[in-house]
Protein backbone atom coordinates (compact mmCIF):
# COMPACT_ATOMS: atom_id res chain seq x y z
CA UNK A 1 0.00 0.00 0.00
CA UNK A 2 1.28 3.48 -0.90
CA UNK A 3 -0.23 6.83 -0.75
CA UNK A 4 1.55 10.23 -1.95
CA UNK A 5 -0.06 12.91 -0.75
CA UNK A 6 0.82 16.67 -2.92
CA UNK A 7 -0.08 20.19 -3.27
CA UNK A 8 0.49 21.77 0.11
CA UNK A 9 2.46 24.71 0.74
CA UNK A 10 2.51 28.20 2.13
CA UNK A 11 -0.86 30.43 1.64
CA UNK A 12 -2.25 33.34 3.00
CA UNK A 13 -5.15 33.55 5.21
CA UNK A 14 -8.47 33.32 2.89
CA UNK A 15 -6.71 31.52 0.09
CA UNK A 16 -7.09 28.19 -0.93
CA UNK A 17 -5.27 24.94 -1.60
CA UNK A 18 -5.79 21.43 -3.24
CA UNK A 19 -4.05 18.61 -1.93
CA UNK A 20 -4.09 15.08 -3.60
CA UNK A 21 -3.44 11.58 -2.74
CA UNK A 22 -2.01 9.27 -5.30
CA UNK A 23 -3.15 5.35 -3.91
CA UNK A 24 -1.15 2.46 -5.23
CA UNK A 25 -0.98 -1.69 -4.04
CA UNK A 26 -4.75 -1.84 -3.60
CA UNK A 27 -8.04 -1.96 -5.14
CA UNK A 28 -8.42 1.68 -4.25
CA UNK A 29 -12.46 1.47 -5.41
CA UNK A 30 -13.60 -0.44 -2.43
CA UNK A 31 -12.05 1.31 0.52
CA UNK A 32 -13.12 4.55 2.11
CA UNK A 33 -10.64 7.03 2.13
CA UNK A 34 -9.71 10.29 4.55
CA UNK A 35 -7.93 13.25 5.12
CA UNK A 36 -6.03 13.88 8.74
CA UNK A 37 -4.26 16.60 10.09
CA UNK A 38 -1.81 16.91 12.63
CA UNK A 39 -0.84 20.38 14.22
CA UNK A 40 2.53 20.70 16.12
CA UNK A 41 1.75 19.64 19.62
CA UNK A 42 -2.13 18.44 19.08
CA UNK A 43 -3.05 14.93 18.37
CA UNK A 44 -4.18 13.98 14.47
CA UNK A 45 -7.85 15.08 13.95
CA UNK A 46 -10.17 13.86 11.10
CA UNK A 47 -10.51 16.56 8.29
CA UNK A 48 -12.59 14.60 5.46
CA UNK A 49 -13.96 11.21 4.54
CA UNK A 50 -15.53 9.87 1.31
CA UNK A 51 -17.07 6.82 0.71
CA UNK A 52 -15.62 4.00 -1.09
CA UNK A 53 -17.94 5.26 -4.13
CA UNK A 54 -17.85 8.73 -3.64
CA UNK A 55 -21.08 9.09 -2.84
CA UNK A 56 -21.23 10.40 0.74
CA UNK A 57 -19.03 12.54 2.30
CA UNK A 58 -18.61 14.12 5.98
CA UNK A 59 -16.54 16.60 6.90
CA UNK A 60 -14.87 18.07 10.48
CA UNK A 61 -16.79 20.50 11.85
CA UNK A 62 -14.33 23.22 11.87
CA UNK A 63 -13.84 22.48 7.94
CA UNK A 64 -17.50 21.92 6.61
CA UNK A 65 -18.68 24.99 4.00
CA UNK A 66 -14.66 25.56 3.27
CA UNK A 67 -13.53 22.07 1.78
CA UNK A 68 -14.88 19.45 -0.42
CA UNK A 69 -13.35 16.03 -0.78
CA UNK A 70 -13.51 14.12 -3.79
CA UNK A 71 -11.84 11.24 -5.19
CA UNK A 72 -11.31 9.58 -8.81
CA UNK A 73 -11.45 5.60 -8.29
CA UNK A 74 -10.05 5.71 -12.55
CA UNK A 75 -6.95 7.70 -11.25
CA UNK A 76 -6.80 6.21 -7.70
CA UNK A 77 -6.49 9.72 -6.71
CA UNK A 78 -8.83 11.56 -3.59
CA UNK A 79 -8.26 15.11 -3.03
CA UNK A 80 -9.01 17.71 -0.85
CA UNK A 81 -10.20 21.49 -1.87
CA UNK A 82 -9.77 23.92 1.12
CA UNK A 83 -10.77 27.47 0.87
CA UNK A 84 -10.76 30.59 3.26
CA UNK A 85 -8.06 29.03 4.49
CA UNK A 86 -7.34 30.47 8.40
CA UNK A 87 -3.64 30.16 10.91
CA UNK A 88 -5.44 27.63 12.52
CA UNK A 89 -5.40 25.32 9.77
CA UNK A 90 -1.63 24.95 9.45
CA UNK A 91 -0.81 21.41 10.21
CA UNK A 92 0.60 18.20 8.08
CA UNK A 93 -2.43 16.66 5.95
CA UNK A 94 -2.31 13.46 5.62
CA UNK A 95 -4.16 11.17 3.35
CA UNK A 96 -5.17 7.86 4.97
CA UNK A 97 -7.53 4.44 3.29
CA UNK A 98 -9.22 2.40 5.86
CA UNK A 99 -8.64 -1.47 6.29
CA UNK A 100 -10.87 -2.94 8.57
CA UNK A 101 -9.63 -1.85 12.11
CA UNK A 102 -6.87 -0.37 10.76
CA UNK A 103 -5.57 2.35 8.32
CA UNK A 104 -2.55 3.32 6.10
CA UNK A 105 -1.01 6.41 5.84
CA UNK A 106 0.57 8.59 3.55
CA UNK A 107 3.56 10.61 4.42
CA UNK A 108 1.71 13.96 4.90
CA UNK A 109 1.92 17.17 2.97
CA UNK A 110 3.20 20.92 5.29
CA UNK A 111 0.04 23.07 4.58
CA UNK A 112 0.53 26.78 6.60
CA UNK A 113 -1.25 29.71 6.42
CA UNK A 114 0.58 33.12 7.24
CA UNK A 115 1.22 36.48 5.95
Amino acid sequence: VRLVESGGGLVQPGGSLRLSCAASGFTFSRYLMSWYRQAPGKERELVAVISSTGGTTDYADSMKGRSTISRDNAKNTVDLQMNSLKPEDTAVYYCSAKFGLTNAWGQGTQVTVSS
